[in-house]
């Protein structure tokens, strides 16, 4: 058990106490994590007692991993004690605190940008200017800076004197007299490299850069790609802006998967967790799906009604309508989910759609023939042993494997074109959710299956 949650009674009986001065001494020496998990637990008015007593430092990294809607209670909170909701502003990261104010109300926002110093306001005021989603909103102005003229000795003292409140020492980067980017370095050659070596020689100019204004997706390839822990952002004139560490990145990703999946699972995406959503928001985002596919559903009745006649001669048929939408519904979810993710991680674009149907199609087919021959060996056996279908059970055995065959292969098709082509006009590939796929491939598999009837069962039962 974590130590928040073994002291958290302890914790809140000191709140109750008013016992400030024992809490303070018993939370100065705990980890920002635990801190945070205690704060997360606690009710709104025990957290703000509990934060306030913090040490200024643990306090701000403390902050830092909060949720936002906690962040955002402590900041209402806190609102009377103008001195110290000004020192934790002020000392946030960048774009932690953009990542805060993004998410308040406008007129919340005007007064917290007031409580800034005018340095730091004038940061805030700039990242808030980037576009929502864009790498812009991600960066952070705090990043240590070199010159290529400069000694490896020289570099270490500059580090060590400006390197405190950078967002992270992993690398430094080197920029000319006009603070243009020219090479970026790992920390570990400064320090293994001897003191008289010169920056210039340690360099190859070799250096991944981002833009401001490009969507956050890029982001999130570029560090998958070039395995980095954070990434420089440059303006047209290669002029240094900042920087992107991975932990922001990381944000990024799992807030696009939980949107992917929200979608793959048939419903709009929330924008904020599950039990703190307002409840009619679930409602929402749930009903507009649901509608639709109960539509697409009614469409299956209607394409049963089509061959209502060949139901009534051969009542048999109708006993295997599950079997066979089910079948085709399953292996159209499975293919939509496997390509989404494909496109999702950059395993598969645009360009492989070929590929894709190649392997798709192969992968229908046989798994259609194996599915085909399990229902055509289960009517044969029922048949040999409760004698339920008649005489014609072989033909019945038939369209049955034959219709599975059809059915699991146009279901595997279309569930794995569906996402290409919606990427291709424009839209979210994560909109072709499986209960879409599903719905959409039972009626047209209602339309397979009675058509291989008709052709097989004409004359017979039929």
């Amino acid at each position: 058990m974590m130590l928040d949650q073994l002291l958290r009674p302890e914790i809140q009986e000191l709140v109750q106490q008013g016992q400030v001065t024992l809490l303070r001494e018993v939370l100065k020496d705990w980890d920002p994590a635990e801190v945070a998990a205690l704060l997360e637990a606690l009710e709104p008015e025990e957290d703000a007692v509990v934060f306030r007593v913090l040490p200024h430092e643990l306090a701000t990294r403390t902050f830092e991993l909060l949720s936002s809607d906690k962040q955002q209670d402590l900041i209402d909170h806190l609102a009377k004690d103008q001195a110290l909701l000004a020192s934790l502003l002020n000392n946030l990261s960048p774009d932690d605190r953009t990542e805060l104010l993004e998410e308040l109300p406008g007129p919340v926002v005007q007064q917290l940008l007031r409580l800034l110093s005018p340095e730091e306001r004038k940061v805030a005021t700039t990242l808030l200017a980037y576009p929502p989603e864009s790498i812009g909103r991600l960066m952070t102005p705090d990043f240590v800076q070199v010159r290529a003229e400069w000694t490896v000795a020289q570099a270490l003292d500059h580090i060590r004197a400006t390197g405190k409140d950078s967002e992270t020492l992993n690398v430094v980067y080197v920029v000319d007299d006009k603070l243009r980017l020219i090479d970026d370095l790992r920390i570990r050659q400064l320090l293994l490299s001897p003191l008289e070596t010169r920056i210039a020689d340690l360099m190859d100019e070799r250096f991944i850069a981002l833009r401001p204004r490009d969507d956050q997706e890029k982001a999130v390839e570029a560090f998958r790609l070039y395995d980095r822990v954070a990434l420089p952002v440059v303006d047209r004139e290669d002029t240094m802006l900042g920087i992107v560490t991975v932990d922001d990145v990381l944000d990024v990703i799992e807030e696009e998967a939980t949107e992917d999946i929200h979608k793959i699972g048939g419903s709009a995406a929330l924008d904020e967790p599950y039990l703190t959503a307002p409840f009619f928001s679930l409602v929402k985002n749930r009903a507009g799906w649901l509608v639709l596919l109960f539509v697409g559903e009614m469409l299956t009745a209607s394409a049963m009604a089509h061959f209502e006649a060949e139901i009534a001669r051969a009542v048999v048929l109708a006993l295997f309508v599950p079997l066979i939408i089910s079948s085709g519904g399953n292996c159209g979810s499975q293919a939509t989910t496997l390509i989404i993710r494909a496109m999702a991680i950059g395993e598969v674009g645009l360009k492989d759609w070929w590929k894709v149907m190649q392997r798709e199609a192969m992968s229908g087919l046989l798994l259609g023939v194996l599915l085909g021959a399990i229902g055509a060996l289960r009517i044969g056996v029922w048949e040999q042993i409760f004698h339920l279908y008649g005489p014609h059970w072989p033909m019945i055995a038939l369209t049955i494997g034959i219709s599975l065959v059809g059915v699991v292969l146009w279901g595997t098709l279309a569930g794995s074109m569906l996402p290409l082509a919606l990427k291709k006009l424009g839209a979210d590939p994560a909109t072709a959710s499986a209960p879409f796929v599903a719905t959409l491939v039972d009626v047209t598999g209602i339309g397979i299956y009675f058509s291989v009837a008709a052709l097989l069962l004409t004359g017979t039962l039929l």
